[in-house]
């Protein structure tokens, strides 16, 4: 079983950049696809970004060109850099992994870390 930790989530202006990690303990998820998604109360969860185990990555069209996933395969850790920060990118950000390649389906996920809470201000 992985237990994935996000972190590095807070308040910021628009125009800001944030960088989320998730580390990941109880097995390395060298093989794994890992992906970042988000959630708005009253809303569903939401695909934001993937990596598979090659590198091979997929992006939401709303934060191509802003934001950029990566992984460090020998720190368990994936990351989420986020530039050009937006109001309407405020959202919990949940990091998740399965095996397999990418889909960029919820449901499609394993498991799942607690979230970690980005505010976006204008």
């Amino acid at each position: 079983q992985v237990q994935l930790v996000e972190s590095g989530g807070g308040l910021v202006q628009a125009g800001d950049s944030l960088r989320l990690s998730c580390a990941a303990s109880g097995r390395t998820f060298g093989s794994d696809t890992m992906g970042w998604f988000r959630q708005i109360p009253g809303k569903e969860r939401g695909f934001v970004a993937e990596i598979t185990w090659s590198g091979v990555t997929n992006y939401a069209d709303s934060v191509k060109g802003r934001f950029t996933i990566s992984r460090d395969n020998a720190k368990n850790t994936v990351y989420l850099q986020m530039n050009s920060l937006k109001p309407e990118d405020t959202a919990v950000y949940y990091c998740a992994g399965r095996t397999g390649g990418g889909m960029r389906l919820t449901t499609a996920y394993d498991y799942w870390g607690q979230g970690t809470q980005v505010t976006v201000s204008s």
